[in-house]
């Protein structure tokens, strides 16, 4: 048994949403296809969990539905078209389709293609999108039957959950066109987080991901403003906010993390968990893109001037058992072959336990489209797969000299050949497995345990409960 993840799935992708809903006789039903990030997902649940709150059920396919919701991306032109053919696909087999999310922001882009769609809305549009539904599918409320969770619709499994602290993004990096479709930086209050956090863990999350476009940056344009919380006081800070995170019988995930220099002040709550099993765990995702100052340059990166090197040995240094995880470009305009080996002697020294890459695209409205020096195709598949090869060969190393070690895990999924866990090394979807092929029926999805890692693969890990 083996990892079915491709070691090259970007970060930015969303584990599938999972549905298990089902329609009582008469009650208007919803059908619902979420692309795109994690964020994505989160509006998802937001929206689902307002419709479910006014008597809709919610279906995973199109056939029984009354009408379908497309939540789209736009990260990348590859990912525009992805939007586009799951909105012809739930056209051809529903007819009646509601379109919102990011590249809802572009509704002359999508009616050139399907102008038969009910309603199109930008991203995090919640009222639209309910505005529409009402339109097209009137509510049916049973107020003795169709009762909502407390914790609202979960798209995925029961034992994690994705937290979004922020929306929208300061940077104008040139790839990229998030900020134009998502706005500016909008934090969420701390205590309004932290109780969405509590409330989660009552309800038997294990595992909290927190995700913004930059997490490092959450609370700046609040100023970082405190809030009464508990006995005290907390600021709309990461640092604050990780200490009380930390605080709860939980894993808690960081993603989306730039290397400013106070990111170094978490490391040593996160030495903590790697003790005791449960806290801020010593894992940090970290959108590192290139090396090489031009080309972070070019790409106007924020924190591109950074001397990401030192500040990698400084987190070692602090928590050794910290996972590193970057996603990277190849390929960008106007990288050249220097740049590119830069990039990988960078790797070499880096030694990042887990590395997702992409060859760039234009995207249409993104400032890198007009630069000089495109790459071929050819080239960036060439560079594309030098670079995996580097990645999988330092991922072989840093997993072969886990064998022996001692690690918490926490349960995915259990059947009859194995558990499949996750160290807390490992997101999930992105990240590898640990598999535990002995002793494994009593186990349960969300449980949280030490094991023995007895073997290694490419990106997976076996082991025996201790």
């Amino acid at each position: 048994m083996s990892s079915t993840n491709p070691p090259s799935l970007r970060p930015d992708i969303a584990p599938k949403a999972r549905i298990s809903d089902s329609a009582r006789d008469g009650q208007p039903t919803i059908g619902m296809v979420s692309l795109g990030c994690p964020k994505a997902l989160v509006d998802s649940e937001r929206i689902l969990t307002r419709l479910r709150a006014e008597g809709y059920a919610i279906s995973p396919d199109y056939g029984g539905a009354d009408a379908v919701i497309v939540n789209t991306c736009g990260f990348l032109d590859s990912a525009k078209a992805e939007s586009l053919e799951a909105i012809g696909e739930a056209l051809k087999e529903n007819g009646k389709v509601i379109v919102t999310g990011c590249l809802g922001a572009e509704e002359d882009y999508i009616r050139g293609t399907h102008p038969s769609v009910m309603a199109v809305t930008g991203p995090h549009q919640y009222e639209q999108v309910l505005d529409a539904v009402h339109g097209v599918v009137p509510p049916a409320p049973d107020p003795f039957i169709d009762l909502l969770p407390a914790t609202g619709v979960s798209l995925t499994p029961r034992h994690y959950s994705y937290v979004k602290i922020s929306e929208g993004c300061n940077h104008k990096c040139k790839f990229c066109i998030i900020p134009d479709m998502r706005g500016k930086l909008a934090s969420r209050p701390a205590h309004a987080v932290l109780r969405e956090a509590e409330k989660l863990v009552e309800a038997g999350v294990n595992e909290l991901l927190i995700i913004s476009q930059d997490t490092s940056a959450y609370g700046l344009d609040r100023k970082y403003s405190p809030h009464p919380w508990k006995d005290g006081e907390v600021r709309s800070h990461i640092l604050d906010l990780s200490r009380e995170l930390g605080k709860l019988d939980a894993w808690t995930r960081l993603h989306y993390v730039y290397p400013y220099p106070h990111v170094r002040d978490l490391i040593p709550l996160m030495a903590e968990t790697a003790e005791k099993g449960r806290g801020l765990l010593p894992y940090l995702d970290i959108p590192f893109q290139h090396s090489h100052p031009d080309v972070l340059r070019r790409m106007a990166r924020p924190a591109a001037g950074s001397k990401t090197l030192e500040e990698i040995a400084a987190w070692r240094e602090i928590c050794p058992d910290i996972t590193l995880r970057s996603t990277f470009i190849v390929g960008y305009p106007g990288e050249t072959e220097a740049e590119f080996q830069h990039l990988l002697d960078w790797m070499d020294e880096a030694q990042l336990d887990r590395v997702g890459c992409f060859k760039y695209e234009n995207v249409d409205g993104a400032r890198s489209n007009a630069l000089p020096d495109h790459v071929t195709e050819e080239v960036k598949q060439a560079r594309w797969e030098r670079f995996m090869a580097k990645a999988q060969e330092i991922s072989e190393a840093k997993l072969e000299a886990k064998v022996g070690k001692q690690l918490w895990v926490i349960v995915d999924e259990v059947d009859e050949d194995a558990a499949t866990c996750r160290t807390m090394a490992d997101a999930p979807e992105i990240d590898g497995n640990l598999f535990i092929d002995e002793g494994h029926a009593a186990l349960a999805p969300g449980q949280i345990l030490k094991v023995e890692v007895d073997e290694a693969g490419e990106y997976d890990l076996w082991g025996r409960i201790l």
